[in-house]
């Protein structure tokens, strides 16, 4: 047995199918249990204050409250629960709408299963799952005409290394592999990173990297 509680999933997808299909993929594997479903916005919202979940699995085109406005309720009342939504393309527009509502990641409805897994245990870990294309895009999109502000003084180098990493996609782990220290030294890291932006998550603080000009938009 192991000391390590169950991740508790909620899937919230407006086809009957494809959350059967998610359920059969994680319930269970690796730890993973799923504590309910919910077909649309407003259910996922009702059933995460119920449920408490560890991460939603959040579609994002669904009738009366779609996913977008459901991850804005969600990061707002329910911090804890961490929202990886699904979506069709990476491309997708709703991903700009996702990061700005707070979601942690995002999961190609077309992953492999292994992948999905992945997805689910890394954004419970408290990294998240970064398209960096993505959010270059949103923060260029938001003010093309501004000058960027001075850079990130208050960050020491090491912890100006660990957001450039982050800025690129890397998880923690990967993180610790290229700066040759421990996941916890990384995660201690993260964590100042955010105090000192005075952000709620990894994804807020890239966005600040690329929007003082820290990260090159380039």
């Amino acid at each position: 047995m192991t000391d390590n509680p169950s991740v508790r999933v909620l899937l919230v997808d407006d086809e009957k199918l494809v959350r059967a299909g998610l359920r059969a993929l994680v319930d269970g594997e690796q730890g993973i249990t799923v504590v309910g479903e919910a077909g649309d916005g407003a259910e996922a919202i009702s059933k995460t204050k119920a449920l408490s979940p560890d991460v939603v699995c959040m579609d994002v085109r669904m009738p009366n409250v779609d996913g977008i406005q459901a991850t804005r309720v969600l990061t707002e009342r329910h911090p804890d629960s961490k929202v990886l939504v699904l979506t069709t393309f990476e491309n997708d527009d709703y991903v700009h709408e996702a990061l700005q509502a707070g979601a942690q990641g995002f999961l190609l409805k077309r992953a492999a299963p292994d992948a999905v897994v992945s997805a689910i245990l890394t954004v419970h870990q408290g990294d998240s799952l970064l398209y960096p294309d993505a959010v270059r895009r949103l923060v260029a999109s938001a003010a093309p005409d501004t000058p960027t502000k001075p850079g990130l003084p208050m960050l020491s180098e090491r912890e100006g290394d660990v957001l450039r990493l982050i800025a690129r996609g890397l998880s923690n782990a990967e993180i610790a592999g290229e700066l040759f220290v421990t996941v916890e030294t990384v995660k201690t890291h993260v964590t100042s990173i955010l105090g000192k932006l005075g952000v709620r998550d990894r994804v807020q603080a890239v966005i600040r990297a690329y929007e003082t000009g820290f990260v090159p938009l380039d």
